[in-house]
């Protein structure tokens, strides 16, 4: 169950950020009318936006728990084709319908998996999967419990090949990682498009009306969330790009903050984005952080909304995202 478990990871990371293509959402985002971005505060709320946006990404990994992936670690969120469908994918697309059958874990605890797919060879609209992890303890030093459930709403190529585009919409029904250190919960749902249709070009898109992550020293909301990434691994180095926007509410800020890329993301290789830009806006003010290379950002202030800039912050990707 290991799969299983690094899948379940993905959902703690929209609180890690705070303190703590395929979907997109037709809303637009709306900040809480009484907070403000000023000089005193535009770092901290570029940093929450910024890590919210990229690591909203990461739910596409959510697919993985039934070897279903487009994502991979690093600094930057990236997408990723996996080559391999895990075997419990392989194995339930012989049953109709399949579960609940019970796993144990690496260590202790136990992965329940039930679900009911319509044809034994491929996946249709409608087919279902639930995986439930009670305790489950891999011995990767989290316990995993909660539940995710998964639906198919599209589906076209072969799954067994690792060639497909998969769209499916996830529930996280208080899906829950504890460490030695925090315990963190999350709840919400995330429509996922996963396409691999292209030689060395893949797609992960994530969106979803709510999704919610607590910690034991913290919590975040993103809602009217999406965001896209693309990985382009026919370059000599593998170029990542990323769009997103949501609206953001997290204890580390005092109200809410929109979210959006008008400068599309891109990265190459392990190395923080080298273009793009973030624009975060709230009430009659906004911050527009601003990738000058792989090292540097900067974040301009409008604290006044009135289309002039009232601050320059100059810092280094590291220094923001630390």
């Amino acid at each position: 169950m290991k799969r299983l478990h690094t899948a379940t990871l993905a959902a703690t990371l929209l609180i890690t950020a705070c303190g703590g293509g395929g979907s997109s959402y037709s809303g637009d985002p709306n900040p809480t009318s009484g907070f403000a971005i000023s000089g005193a505060n535009a770092q901290t709320t570029s940093k929450a936006a910024y890590e919210a946006a990229i690591q909203s990404g990461d739910l596409a990994e959510l697919g993985d728990s039934l070897g279903l992936t487009a994502a991979s670690p690093g600094s930057f969120a990236k997408a990723s084709g996996g080559t391999q469908v895990a075997g419990f994918l392989v194995d339930v697309l012989q049953k109709i319908p399949f579960g609940p059958d019970e796993f144990p874990c690496a260590v202790s605890g136990s992965v329940t998996l039930s679900g009911d797919i319509e044809n034994p060879l491929t996946l249709t609209p409608g087919d279902n999967f639930l995986v439930v992890s009670a305790a489950c303890n891999d011995g990767l030093g989290e316990v995993v419990d909660g539940s995710l459930s998964f639906t198919v709403t599209d589906f076209s190529g072969d799954v067994l090949t690792g060639a497909y585009r998969l769209s499916m919409n996830a529930i996280l029904d208080d899906l829950q990682v504890t460490t030695a250190e925090d315990t963190i919960t999350s709840n919400g749902d995330a429509s996922i498009t996963l396409d691999t249709m292209t030689p060395l070009f893949v797609t992960a898109s994530v969106a979803g009306t709510s999704m919610t992550t607590d910690s034991n020293t913290g919590s975040e909301t993103l809602t009217n969330y999406s965001t896209t990434q693309t990985l382009d691994i026919g370059a000599i180095e593998p170029l990542y790009t990323l769009v997103a926007m949501g609206t953001l509410q997290t204890t580390s800020l005092s109200g809410s903050v929109a979210y959006s890329t008008p400068l599309m993301f891109e990265s190459i290789g392990q190395n923080y984005p080298h273009t793009g830009q973030l624009l975060i806006t709230a009430a009659s003010s906004s911050a527009r952080l601003i990738a000058i290379d792989d090292v540097n950002v900067q974040i301009e202030v409008d604290s006044n909304d009135d289309g002039t800039v009232d601050e320059t912050i100059n810092t280094t990707w590291a220094e923001l995202t630390t």
